[in-house]
């Protein structure tokens, strides 16, 4: 397992040098998992069988940095052959026919896919404790969550049960369990990465990314998977260069907004400490500190809800007993179909979102709460733009405190809820997010600090991390601990 202490990039560079093969890596992460997850639950299912023969029998046309480095998909994103489950018992059979584009790249660059990481059900949760099957467990301590929804992902990453990651990201779906458990997370602006075969929460807000030990490995999975794909409707047709190319480690004459909004009341002394030294360190390294205002800050979490559960009613729909998915026993109608399937193949948490949605958009209530939505929304766009043509990039905390014990966030479910205050507006804007550990508070738990571009600006921000991760020791020092 030493093998797993080194960054996807590295383990890259070893296996193209031959001084190890993909299947010993593969094979090592395999151990890991059945040495850890009974613990962890980081993993839903594993695809052993498949990943190694991948490993073994690398396709000579695969190129890039990360052939034969074997990775994990967040198990709401469609593998051929594979079960994907969405952490749901309304799926916990499904076998999807085909790949998701992302992991129709995967393959090509030669990545073995080790297994299905757990989530919360549908990705809808903040803490990965609403899956189906059981809750993840946060790596350095066990007693506490590893954030959601793409907690298995992260979680798997930093217990040294997968080399990296890939998440999906709603409202900070990757960036809260990358903070969380002292690993980096990043968020692509909205349409760079494509969703054709990502199950859909809300289809306007969700996007793919990465989760790995540190942004230069980030930078490379988006080298991997981002592009346009016909398939996916709001897949941007954008060029760009290489990420991992793009990666200089210069802020000199860089301009970073720090809001005051975020760093005020019911945000935990250790985190804003934490968050203001990593800004900080970045006014050492060249670049400039400027306050700013993010007046809409306290409309984001009515706003995302709103068009968050709206959207969920839509596309969860779907599943109704009919063509695919749980289906209910003696039935004696259609409607006892519909009603019994559901209500027996969702959980608590989801029916409530469907239900929120279902209001919000109802006759009598459209206006005022979904339209109103979309309203703020579009406010919160423009203030973002102003902000913008004075900063290169944000920063502030990505969420208010360290990992909440398991269980407290499910008895509240308003506190949860308010743990995404600073990552949904991100997803609102579909603006690019970085998740970069920065630090531990009190009882030693990961603290992560959140930089924001510009839509467009995902390699300059990855660029930005990159910097103060090779100023800096906190993420390797946090990925070899858990």
């Amino acid at each position: 397992m030493e093998l797993l202490k080194h960054t996807a990039l590295e383990l890259g560079a070893m296996i193209a040098k031959g001084e190890i093969s993909s299947a010993d890596v593969t094979d090592a992460v395999f151990a890991a998992i059945e040495a850890k997850d009974k613990d962890v639950n980081a993993y839903i299912g594993l695809s052993e069988e498949l990943a190694m023969s991948q490993a073994s029998a690398l396709d000579a046309a695969a190129d890039g940095p990360l052939k034969g480095v074997p990775i994990a998909v967040k198990d709401n994103i469609c593998t051929k052959g594979v079960k994907t489950t969405c952490a749901s018992k309304m799926l916990a059979d499904f076998v999807p026919p085909f790949d998701a584009t992302v992991v129709e790249k995967l393959k090509a660059a030669g990545m073995p896919i080790v297994g299905k990481v757990n989530m919360d059900e549908f990705a809808m949760g903040s803490t990965s404790e609403t899956s189906y099957f059981g809750a993840v467990k946060n790596p350095h301590d066990l007693t506490r969550v590893p954030g959601g929804s793409s907690g298995g992902a992260a979680a798997a990453v930093a217990a040294g049960e997968a080399v990296c990651a890939l998440g999906s990201d709603t409202g900070g779906s990757i960036r809260q369990p990358a903070s969380y458990c002292g690993v980096t997370g990043f968020k692509p602006t909205y349409g760079y990465v494509s969703r054709y075969g990502l199950v859909a929460y809300a289809s306007s807000l969700d996007q793919i990314g990465p989760i790995a030990k540190d942004v230069a490995d980030c930078a490379a999975i988006m080298d991997v998977i981002a592009g346009h794909d016909g398939r996916d409707s709001t897949s941007l047709n954008v060029g760009h260069k290489s990420y991992l190319a793009s990666l200089k480690g210069d802020v000199k004459g860089k301009t970073i907004g720090v809001p005051e909004e975020c760093f005020g009341d019911g945000v935990d002394e250790d985190v804003k400490r934490a968050v203001l030294e990593c800004a900080k360190t970045y006014e050492s390294l060249g670049a400039r500190l400027l306050p700013v205002k993010l007046d809409f800050m306290q409309s984001v979490i009515p706003t995302y809800y709103i068009i968050a559960t709206a959207e969920a009613s839509s596309n969860l729909s779907r599943y109704d007993g009919v063509k695919y998915g749980f289906r209910a026993d003696k039935i004696n109608s259609v409607d006892d179909l519909y009603a019994e399937s559901r209500s027996q193949g969702f959980g608590a948490e989801v029916k409530m979102r469907i239900l929120l949605g279902a209001f919000v958009l109802s006759s009598g209530y459209y206006d005022a709460y979904y339209k109103k939505a979309l309203n703020v929304r579009d406010r919160i766009i423009a203030e973002f733009g102003e902000v913008f043509k004075r900063c290169d990039a944000l920063i502030f905390p990505v969420a208010p405190s360290t990992a909440p014990k398991l269980g407290a966030s499910l008895s509240d479910s308003m506190s949860m809820y308010l743990s995404d205050i600073f990552t949904v507006p991100v997803n609102l804007a579909g603006l690019p997010g970085l998740s970069l550990p920065c630090g531990v508070d009190r009882g030693g738990m990961p603290i992560g600090a959140q930089l924001i571009g510009a839509r467009g600006t995902d390699a300059a921000l990855l660029d930005l991390g990159f910097a103060y991760q090779q100023a800096t020791n906190i993420h390797r020092a946090l990925a070899g601990r858990a």
